[in-house]
């Protein structure tokens, strides 16, 4: 029998998390009183402890076979327990400050509350207020940074998105070698790994040099597959760091340059961006 594990609910968490649980137990009483097999026989299939069968036996009703609910594992009394006060006061701070957990028990510091760093952490995710990380989410071990000593070591690359109205938007892939300062852009409609990909095999062919390695941020469209198509050309992918845009400062001041000089073009043709492409390529 399948055991589920969903998300749970940290306000009211259970001794098990398990939805299925109280199906279960009702089928392990089934098997003890209606097959006589001993409590060790029951505990084997359904993958418990022989102790939990003989707890659900105690809870059971002596005619018939319900559903046994799950308790909840809070403690009936916590003498330790954070004041309300403090825990309030945690919550108000974390949208007015925007910060993470170390500067919010900072604050709290100076204002002569002493609590600890994991505290605070729980009381956030208690209330999600801290994004979690995924995990799903992989960790980019990217290797050292190359020095672009010479055109093709290092090709910097990034989007640029304008909105062409409150909803739709266009952009714009750019792409620059940090040596050699030689750089490509292209508009589209969409955005995707396919058409990254696409950016950097035609700047390439155009480039009087082949790449070595191409540097992006973090972003959906430079994703594994994006990564396993540039290492079947020979082309290392590389990942800026997370939060520190000057690792890709080049094609940043690039990306403002065309919105800078583009200005009144990208307004007049962000509707049509083959037009666009033309005026970027001049």
């Amino acid at each position: 029998m399948p055991l589920l594990h969903p998300r749970v609910n940290y306000g009211d968490m259970a001794y098990t998390i398990n939805t299925h649980i109280a199906k279960v137990s009702m089928e392990g009483i089934k098997l003890y009183r209606q097959q006589e097999w001993g409590t060790r026989m029951v505990a084997k299939p359904l993958g418990v402890n022989q102790s939990t069968v003989v707890r659900w036996l105690a809870k059971a009703p002596q005619y018939g076979w319900c559903h046994i609910p799950s308790e909840s594992s809070r403690p009936k009394i916590s003498p330790r327990r954070m004041d309300k006060a403090i825990e309030d006061r945690i919550v108000e701070l974390r949208p007015k400050r925007g910060r993470c957990s170390e500067v919010l028990q900072a604050e709290l510091a100076r204002e002569g509350t002493i609590v600890s760093l994991s505290t605070v952490q729980r009381v956030l995710k208690r209330r999600y207020l801290i994004k979690e990380r995924s995990p799903w989410k992989k960790y980019h071990l990217s290797g050292d940074r190359p020095v672009a000593e010479k055109p093709e070591i290092l090709v910097q690359m990034d989007n640029i998105h304008i909105m062409k109205t409150r909803i739709e938007r266009m952009y714009v892939t750019t792409l620059i070698d940090v040596c050699s300062r030689g750089a490509d852009a292209k508009a589209s409609t969409r955005i995707n790994t396919r058409r990254s990909i696409e950016v950097a095999q035609t700047a390439e062919s155009l480039a009087p040099f082949p790449f070595s390695c191409i540097q992006t941020d973090h972003g959906s469209e430079f994703s594994t597959h994006f990564t396993c198509r540039l290492k079947a050309k020979g082309i290392r992918h590389r990942h800026s760091r997370i939060r520190q845009p000057n690792d890709n400062a080049h094609v940043e001041r690039f990306n403002r340059t065309i919105q800078d000089d583009l200005r009144t073009e990208i307004k007049r043709y962000k509707h049509h961006p083959p037009t666009l492409n033309k005026h970027i390529k001049l």
